[in-house]
């Protein structure tokens, strides 16, 4: 695949009290490469219960590839390349919403739980130029992990 137009995708999950957070872990280790690095802080709730914030910013080339390749196997992909223009800000950020109990599966599907923010690169910074880079690159990432199976990896 050619030059990827992001910047960086950033992934965020929460671990409640009430979950295990080597399973919320695991749901967001489902978009990332192999030993990718996630960020861990811990935070406290309105009435005092413990939160864990799970984060990870992917910035290599490779690596964004593989998040995409990744999204490019959600069912009715065709559907969120047509929504383009409702999830890219004026900002030229790209945001999805992914299924945090799909994840947990190794599924990808769009749900709650998990977000997902990606920087879209384009020259002139506009949400028109954006939306384009972002649908091409999602196109791409279609192709490739079509060459795999829609299964994913």
């Amino acid at each position: 695949m050619p030059r990827i137009p992001f910047h960086y995708v950033d992934l965020r999950t929460f671990c409640y009290e009430t979950e295990d957070e080597k399973r919320v872990e695991s749901a967001l280790r489902t978009f990332l490469p192999e030993d990718f690095e996630i960020e861990r802080t811990e935070s406290e709730g309105h009435h005092g219960d413990r939160i864990v914030v799970l984060s990870a910013r992917v910035e290599n080339a490779d690596d964004v590839r593989h998040v995409l390749g990744r999204l490019a196997t959600l069912p009715a992909f065709e559907d969120l390349l047509s929504e383009l223009d409702e999830r890219v800000t004026d900002n030229t950020e790209l945001f999805l919403r992914l299924d945090k109990q799909s994840a947990f599966r190794g599924e990808v599907r769009r749900g709650g739980g998990i977000t997902l923010r990606a920087k879209v690169e384009a020259y002139p910074a506009t949400k028109e130029a954006a939306v384009e880079n972002a649908r091409e690159a999602l196109d791409r990432a279609e192709e490739l992990t079509s060459d795999r199976g829609r299964g994913g990896e």
